[in-house]
């Protein structure tokens, strides 16, 4: 289900939760994943059972099944940049997955 979001054209969103979110085109979310308060970039890929709070991610990034972003902000902060305001942002080198590709 998608509530007050805008999903644009290309996305899938597959047994999942997205809130008050903006989804750019090719983003996947997968079955029962939480997406909330976010801003997900093109080409991104949810995993199952993943928890997105608060949080932008960027282009191409592969969020693994199970991750929970913008749950704790001081796990976050260990690995991701969290605003002063708590927004964690997410590049897919902070993801381990090299920079983004260039085929945008």
């Amino acid at each position: 289900t998608a509530v007050d979001s805008l999903i644009s054209g290309g996305c899938i969103i597959s047994g999942a939760s997205v809130r008050r979110s903006l989804l750019f085109s090719s983003v996947y979310v997968h079955s029962w994943a939480t997406v909330e308060y976010c801003v997900v970039l093109p080409g991104v890929d949810i995993g199952r059972h993943a928890v997105l709070k608060r949080c932008v991610i960027d282009k191409h990034c592969r969020i693994p099944e199970g991750m929970q972003i913008g749950v704790d902000p001081e796990a976050d902060r260990k690995r991701f940049f969290v605003s002063p305001k708590g927004v964690t942002l997410v590049t897919a080198e902070m993801l381990g997955q090299g920079a983004a590709t260039p085929h945008d």
